[in-house]
Parts: structure tokens; sequence; C-alpha cells
């Protein structure tokens, strides 16, 4: 709200949380490999669980669901193979994990899961 009442409003303006003037420096993203795998292990994980649930409650079959996450979503591997590239008791720890920390129904395993470690 103070950066539009004070009429900063990003390209339209040249200024806003950035300097779009030709001669501004452009900030340079921070990289970090280990927060990198930490994300993408959080949602791979989401991802496994819910396609293992998918399994497990007769949705779809193994070759429906990996069918599905290649063609349809364009991953380069079905989640079911990611779970077992990764391995489903590093998928089952890192859900609990996250379960314990934030106490939120979205980190619950499927039962299935739990039995695939």
């Amino acid at each position: 709200q103070r950066m539009s009442e004070a009429k900063l409003h990003g390209r339209k303006t040249g200024k806003g949380f950035y300097d779009y003037a030709d001669d501004a420096k452009k900030p340079e993203p921070v990289k970090d490999d280990a927060l990198y795998q930490q994300i993408f292990l959080r949602i791979i994980s989401m991802l496994i669980n819910e396609a293992v649930e998918a399994k497990r409650l007769g949705i779809a079959n193994d070759e429906d669901l990996e069918l599905a996450m290649q063609k349809g979503v364009n991953y380069p591997k079905g989640l079911l193979a990611w779970g077992k590239e990764i391995g489903y008791t590093k998928i089952s720890e890192n859900l609990q994990s996250l379960y314990e920390e934030y106490q939120e129904d979205r980190y619950r395993q499927s039962p299935l899961l739990r039995k695939l470690n």
C-alpha cells in the first residue's frame, strides 16, 4: 500500500520494488543448493503422496498415473517412478517431519505410502 501511495508502480513509473531505469543494476539471484533441494523434496514428497493415495483409492492404476504425469503434466518421469528413485522411506520421513513441524493435514501420509517403506 505504501508503494502505491508513493506512486511507485513498477514498470509503469520506472520504479517500484526494482529500479527499471535503463542504467539500473539488476539484482543477482541468490543460489542456495541446499534450499533448492529442501524445497524440491517438500514438493515432490507431497505429489508422490497424492499419487500413492490415488492408487490406494483405486482412482487410477500405476500405468495410468505414470502416463498422466509424463504426458499430461510433462514431468520427466512418473511420480511412482520418482518415489522409487528417491526412496519411499525418505518421502515418508520427510512428510512425517513436515507434519510434526506444521501439524497440517496437507502433510498427512497415505496409509499405502507407509506400507511402501
